[in-house]
């Protein structure tokens, strides 16, 4: 059997599966909190120890560049090899893969209540495929048809520059470059960027804050949740926390639809990740189609291609996909 595990920031979820039932049902599953272990060794050796599985093999998304089977997890102080993971976790091999390309390995496998539509759009049959999942941070992917099955490419398009496309994201980046010496967009796209949005908004365009949402987004654990729950999840929701998830909304779509030129994603757009799911009904809103369209010339092109947003753990399915993949090939 496998292990598989998506290995995130702020959560990691693992599972397991079976040769025989797939990677969309696993066998046992899991949801820690990351930052509570030292190590994914730790993390995975107590998982193992609780379900008692006869496990050969493992494979783990991680949000970061694998190079020569080895990473180190863009946001946790974890370092990690394929090798020294078989040697402590006692298994016979394991493979690391970039979380993105664990998104996108699932995007041919998803069932139509897997994912909710923003643009039908007119896709392509073998057409290209993007990702773009905003979590803790930034990821992105795609996927293009190599005559027989679509093939998934990883990337670190995250971290290219924040290109503002409006007088409000100009400042936000003005404002940004007094704090950074480099902004990519995962600066302002993801959970980590939402609180930056909504200081721009508060310090620089003085838009008013509720005491009451002031003092539980200053006293809160996790600030992006409390701002993003202002704007959402309250009869009486915060100005500046709408502001901040509209404008993020804005910038991810134009993220997206940056995506999807540079790839010519004729096959569609897929969201991912945490953020989607909590903005969901924002997303739904005209908003975000009106930025993902505003291309000039382009923007015909814009209103053809798909825009999806994934519902379930999408990373953790492709890492199974790729590792029972691996595990016939190994047997």
């Amino acid at each position: 059997m496998l292990l598989a595990g998506d290995i995130g920031g702020t959560k990691t979820d693992l599972a397991i599966y079976s040769p025989e039932g797939g990677p969309l049902l696993p066998l046992a599953q899991s949801e820690v909190h990351s930052a509570d272990y030292p190590s994914l060794q730790a993390l995975a050796a107590e998982f193992l120890n609780k379900v008692k599985m006869p496990v050969e093999r493992a494979c783990f998304d991680v949000a970061g560049p694998v190079i020569d089977g080895r990473v180190k997890i863009t946001n946790l102080p974890w370092i990690m090899d394929e090798a020294s993971l078989a040697t402590d976790l006692n298994l016979k091999s394991v493979r690391l893969m970039n979380d993105l390309e664990a998104v996108a390995r699932a995007v041919p496998i998803l069932r139509p209540n897997d994912v909710t539509t923003l643009n039908a759009g007119h896709p392509v049959p073998k057409g290209a495929i993007g990702v773009v999942a905003p979590g803790t941070g930034l990821g992105e992917s795609f996927l293009t048809w190599n005559g027989s099955k679509y093939v998934s490419h990883g990337s670190e398009g995250g971290h290219a520059d924040f290109a503002p496309t409006d007088e409000r994201q100009i400042g936000l980046l003005r404002y940004m470059l007094d704090r950074f010496d480099h902004v990519g967009i995962e600066r302002v796209c993801s959970g980590i960027g939402i609180p930056n949005i909504y200081e721009y908004l508060r310090d620089v365009e003085r838009i008013p804050e509720m005491p009451e949402v002031a003092r539980l987004i200053a006293t809160s654990k996790d600030r992006t949740a409390a701002i993003v729950d202002s704007a959402v999840n309250r009869q009486d929701p915060s100005k500046l926390c709408v502001a901040t998830v509209d404008t993020f909304i804005s910038i991810l779509a134009s993220e997206a639809a940056n995506v999807a030129l540079k790839i010519l994603a004729t096959g569609g757009i897929y969201l991912a990740g945490g953020m989607p799911l909590h903005v969901l009904k924002a997303l739904q809103g005209p908003g975000f189609m009106e930025s993902f369209t505003r291309k000039g010339r382009f923007a015909d092109l814009m209103k053809h291609i798909p825009v999806h947003v994934i519902l379930n753990r999408a990373a953790l399915v492709g890492a199974a996909a790729y590792g029972l993949e691996s595990f016939k090939e190994e047997l």
